[in-house]
């Protein structure tokens, strides 16, 4: 119900609302004036929509959201309401307005999509095992709800497994004990390795054409990451050789790749 400033406002807004909604179920369906009306009346509504939206601001919902969902409830109740029942609008409308918020949560609340009947089935699970708990002093088994509530026992444990899906696990859970865990986490990242696996399986090619000597001293340099100066001292040369090697085999992949040449730094003259 809208706000009040002073002792006559809400009177006059109920008897304003009254009239409206008189008028607006008097009019025809296909009436113009319907449109005109029904705006003026959830105008008027909308502090009750702010109300009742409030209860939930708790739930990790934006409030515009479940403004917008209870504004929907409202105009469900102003086209259903029957005047001459004579009953208090708001006093129609709050449940309304309620069960759609309510049914908002029921159908978008879960991270997983999971059968109508388990989200149901919650609110008389949650109570049954509560009951249960306090009579038993244990957690009852699946039998013992299924008998409580009077249905079978796949049911129960399909109800019971859908309530894991209604909240997650923080990320920062998932990760391994020491690890850091980003400021804004993402259920996944760009693993580099996918846009490499093409590139790898070209150089396989091209190096296995080098000659063996090359070859070899490619694979010690860059996949064992061996320095020049063990390198040397496992093929039995020089490191000026495996140096010059090194140099004349990332030339040939170039080449053969259609890569061009690095540029080089020009040459200081001796003073």
């Amino acid at each position: 119900m809208t706000a009040s400033t002073g002792n006559q406002r809400p009177s006059r807004d109920h008897g304003q609302a009254a009239k409206l909604l008189a008028e607006l179920h008097e009019l025809p369906e296909d009436s113009p004036r319907r449109r005109t009306l029904r705006d003026r009346l959830v105008e008027q509504h909308m502090p009750l929509v702010v109300y009742l939206a409030r209860r939930f601001s708790g739930r990790n919902e934006p409030m515009n959201d479940l403004v917008q969902v209870g504004a929907i409830g409202l105009i469900k109740a102003i086209d259903r309401f029957d005047p001459e029942r004579k009953l208090e609008f708001s006093t129609y409308a709050t449940p309304t307005i309620l069960g759609e918020i309510k049914r908002h949560f029921r159908d978008t609340g879960w991270l997983i999509h999971v059968p109508r009947r388990a989200q149901e089935l919650q609110t008389t699970l949650n109570a049954a095992r509560a009951d249960l708990s306090q009579e038993l002093g244990r957690a009852p088994t699946v039998k013992e709800i299924s008998e409580r509530i009077e249905v079978d026992e796949d049911t129960v444990l399909e109800a019971l497994d859908a309530a894991r899906a209604y909240s997650g696990v923080p990320i920062d859970v998932l990760a391994a004990p020491g690890e850091n865990v980003p400021e804004h986490p993402m259920l996944g990242i760009i693993d580099e390795g996918f846009d490499q696996v093409e590139q790898r399986a070209m150089l396989r090619k091209v190096i296995a054409n080098l000659p063996e000597a090359e070859r070899e001293i490619l694979l010690l340099r860059f996949i064992a990451n061996k320095t020049q100066t063990e390198i040397a001292a496992i093929v039995g040369v020089s490191q000026m050789q495996v140096s010059r090697l090194v140099a004349r085999g990332l030339r040939r992949l170039r080449e053969s790749l259609g890569a061009p040449e690095p540029p080089t730094e020009p040459r200081r003259r001796k003073s």
